[in-house]
């Protein structure tokens, strides 16, 4: 359990397991047979994994940017991935 007082849950390593795990939850709430503590629980891992997906993309797009502008001196190198466990909010 963390600060708050609630469950921890394990962060997916990457973009289409995290998107996965929101689809998934987005699919549990649109069926509105889960109780309001339920709801609430799966709703506020999906903005959570939202963030997320969020920040992948931004960086995502940062990297292409770089990568693709040709007055970079970098631009032929290969940027080093980021763990996105290092985004993760506490």
């Amino acid at each position: 359990m963390n600060k708050a007082g609630t469950e921890e849950v394990d962060t997916p390593a990457d973009f289409e397991s995290s998107l996965k795990e929101l689809e998934a939850l987005v699919e549990q709430l649109e069926t509105g047979d889960l109780s309001l503590a339920e709801s609430l629980a799966r709703f506020e891992r999906g903005v959570s994994l939202s963030r997320q997906c969020q920040d992948m993309l931004e960086q995502a797009r940062q990297t292409v940017s770089v990568l693709s502008d040709p007055d970079n001196p970098d631009s032929g190198q290969a940027i080093p991935p980021t763990d996105p466990a290092d985004n993760s909010e506490t």
